[in-house]
């Protein structure tokens, strides 16, 4: 008889003719080969910035009525002997600024001599002076010309030592540090897998085989982000989350379908049967698991930066392409390979997670209360969370970018390229300079160039020149201010407070800060909605798989409880600089948001990927027993190993970018490798099992209305056939 259920049905199909399924899987894997080969040189790059703020059209307007921007490429300049007043070394400073200006991708540049020796373009020793630049086109094609050239003005001459510096500069390395990571990631993650697996299962083949659905989500998801990259941008960094969550998400996943597998063939059933099996019920508790991800990943798409949709992008990607691999090509292979799957030997009844489970709930408070004082202690730093702007210190010291940017840091009162472009369309001549003057006299600020001259504390110190000339040329006029270090590290969202009130009504901010705190404020403006989806749509899946209220809830909180873990974490390691040392990186005080926010959504459906394997298991129990703590004690003895494992592979592969050189993948990384960890230990086998045990009963609850749309809609781990009527047999006529 066929079976009604969609999963039994496909099962079925797939145990009759695995040939013709696996020979599709080959051509599919080979197309995919051929899109994903190209998939990395079609990886864009991008600036922290919110299309369409103001500080976004600002520059846009200076760009197009002033022929003016924000510079994002430096050159330093260092006198070998006397200082950068030296006729000699004035001279070469301004043939670098020719030279500069001359190279392909160059819109604009500007140097300490060209712009009437400014102040904070020198250093205060007066030994290193700076040429700036502005790169046309888009940030990719900034980047891509700044790689050609940038060696060449890499020197070290008779007169003058020059490096290259600058924002596109430090995030050019960023990119090409994660590029590196990526293959080292490659060379690591595959091998360490592979030996993982066969620790798991002591036979090759399964292992192997399970190895083969990760790489398949990883090359299915490269090559879906190359359909991607034809209509919209997609971030470099994709490449390193596809890396470590196809792998993980793809062997997650074939762990469930092949232990359903052996147990069918423990069991005694034949191995079409046990194929159908494990599709029908280990197939739904992946395609559970698989939308859950998803509808944490796809909320990145809410937010309107190519940098946080790029990852929505990837991690959609591998989360359809694991499920398509447990599901489709995984059971052919297991029709193909039969027995030689199976166990050694069959599992001990009983064993250390049925006792463990027990343990916890013979007494639940202790336990219960003791596990929340851990992590409860370990989240504890997550409420001084703090963020803050990203610079040069993402890098590792010895990072030619990042030295420049530290002298910088270090010898130079302000920095002119992070300097606030102040538009100030309905200026009037008379109010320039007066402006101007009230510009300068905010604490933070250091020194304000205008069309009328250069201005420090309240006082004009130059007079206007040559280099003034470029605060006219559109309607109303600009101002240059630059800050100090100080205030753009400290309450910078203040200083532009101040900046803005001073300016006056109709000014418009641009340059690098202001862009940092647009896109910053348009990351939190849009936070509250992205977890209200999350949470309510994560509500509604496991309600519709329990039909209990209380089970989804608990899921919550517990899911709350370890990302608070991993942000405490992250601020205790990143933001305090505790461990600093031993993982190569400089603590700045704060965190960039959009990672964390992309850990958030990330762990959030990771977490509830083992939710759903383990409450799956649980309630087909409890659907047979009627037994909640029974339930609970089976349905960790059969999941508990398979989750342990599953957490300890999906760790081990982000665990490859702790030692990456940008600290955005190392944050990744570790945070990661703890949310995951806590999740699976800590969380599952002693929370869970008390909760349930303290709610008993009430776990199953749920109002009368509610039940009645589970009955109808609800999606189960199994729903048994229903019987037909049955024909009478001749005898009975």
């Amino acid at each position: 008889m066929q079976p009604r259920d969609p999963l039994a049905r496909l099962g079925s199909a797939l145990a009759r003719r695995p040939r013709r399924a696996l020979w599709a899987s080959v051509v599919l894997t080979l197309l995919a080969l051929v899109l994903a080969a190209g998939t990395m040189d079609k990886l864009v790059l991008s600036r922290f910035e919110s299309p369409g703020s103001e500080s976004v059209r600002t520059r846009a307007v200076l760009e197009k009525e002033f022929g003016t921007g924000t510079p994002s490429v430096l050159l330093m300049v260092t006198a070998k002997e006397g200082t950068v007043d030296t006729p000699a070394v004035a001279e070469a400073g301004r043939e670098l600024e020719k030279e500069l200006a001359a190279q392909d991708g160059v819109a604009e540049t500007a140097s300490y001599w060209s712009r009437g020796d400014s102040p904070v373009m020198r250093a205060e020793d007066a030994r290193q002076a700076l040429v700036i630049a502005r790169m046309a086109g888009t940030v990719t094609e900034a980047r891509a010309e700044l790689a050609e050239f940038s060696p060449e003005f890499t020197r070290d001459g008779e007169l003058v030592e020059v490096r290259v510096g600058g924002g596109d500069e430090v995030f050019r390395q960023a990119a090409e540090q994660a590029r590196a990571d990526f293959l080292r990631a490659e060379l690591i993650v595959i091998p360490l897998v592979l030996l993982l697996l066969f620790a798991l299962y002591r036979r090759f083949s399964a292992a192997a085989l399970t190895l083969g659905m990760g790489l398949f989500s990883v090359i299915g998801t490269l090559a879906l982000l190359r359909i991607v990259t034809l209509f919209t941008d997609v971030s470099t960094f994709a490449a390193n989350l596809t890396l470590v969550m196809g792998i993980g998400l793809g062997v997650d996943y074939s762990l469930f379908v092949i232990n359903r597998f052996r147990e069918a063939l423990a069991s005694g059933a034949e191995v079409p049967d046990a194929v159908r099996e494990s599709v029908a019920r280990a197939g739904r508790t992946v395609a559970f698991s698989g939308l859950t991800v998803v509808v944490s990943l796809a909320c990145l798409l809410l937010f309107p930066f190519p940098f946080l949709r790029s990852f929505a992008y990837a991690g959609i990607g591998t989360v359809l392409t694991s499920v398509f691999a447990a599901l489709v090509i995984l059971p052919a292979a297991l029709a193909r390979l039969g027995h030689r799957i199976a166990r050694r030997k069959a599992p001990r009844a009983g064993g250390w997670w049925r006792r463990t489970a027990l343990r916890m709930m013979k007494r639940p408070v202790l336990y219960g209360v003791s596990a929340l004082a851990v992590l409860l202690t370990i989240s504890a730093p997550a409420l001084g969370l703090t963020f803050g702007t990203p610079d040069e210190r993402v890098l590792p010291s010895s990072t030619s970018s990042r030295v420049v940017q530290q002298d910088i840091r270090d010898n130079f009162a302000a920095e002119e390229m992070d300097a606030i472009q102040v538009l100030d369309p309905g200026a009037a001549p008379a109010a320039i300079e007066e402006r101007a003057l009230a510009l300068s006299r905010i604490p933070e600020v250091r020194q304000v160039d205008a069309l009328t001259g250069s201005y420090a504390e309240g006082r004009k110190i130059r007079a206007p020149g040559a280099w003034s000339d470029r605060f006219e040329g559109g309607q109303g006029t600009w101002y240059s201010v630059v800050a100090t270090h100080e205030g753009l590290e400290g309450e910078v969202d203040r200083v532009l407070a101040d900046i803005r009130s001073t300016a006056g009504a109709e000014a418009r901010l641009a340059g690098y800060p202001a862009e940092l705190a647009d896109f910053r404020t348009e990351l939190t403006d849009r936070l509250p909605l992205v977890l209200g989806l999350i949470l309510a749509v994560t509500f509604l899946i496991l309600f519709l798989m329990t039909g209990s209220v209380l089970l989804p809830a608990k899921a919550m909180v517990l899911n709350a409880l370890s990302l608070a873990v991993m942000f405490g974490t992250l601020v205790w390691i990143f933001q305090d600089g505790h461990l600093s040392g031993l993982l190569g990186f400089t603590a700045t005080g704060s965190i960039e948001p959009s990672i964390p926010i992309l850990m958030f959504c990330t762990a959030f459906g990771l977490s509830m990927d083992y939710e759903v394997f383990l409450l799956s298991r649980i309630k087909e129990e409890y659907d047979r027993t009627g037994d909640t703590t029974a339930a609970v004690a089976l349905g960790l003895e059969r999941s508990g190993p398979l989750i342990t494992s599953a957490a300890v592979i999906l760790a081990a592969s982000f665990a490859t970018y702790a030692s990456s050189g940008v600290v955005f993948l190392k944050m990744l990384a570790i945070g990661m490798v703890v949310v995951i960890l806590v999740d699976a230990t800590l969380i599952r086998v002693v929370l869970v099992p008390v909760f349930m045990r303290l709610a008993g009963r009430a776990n199953w609850w749920g109002p009368a209305w509610m039940r009645a749309a589970h009955v109808r809609f609800g999606l189960t781990e199994s729903r048994p056939e229903p019987e037909r009527p049955r024909a009478p047999a001749p005898a009975e006529v």
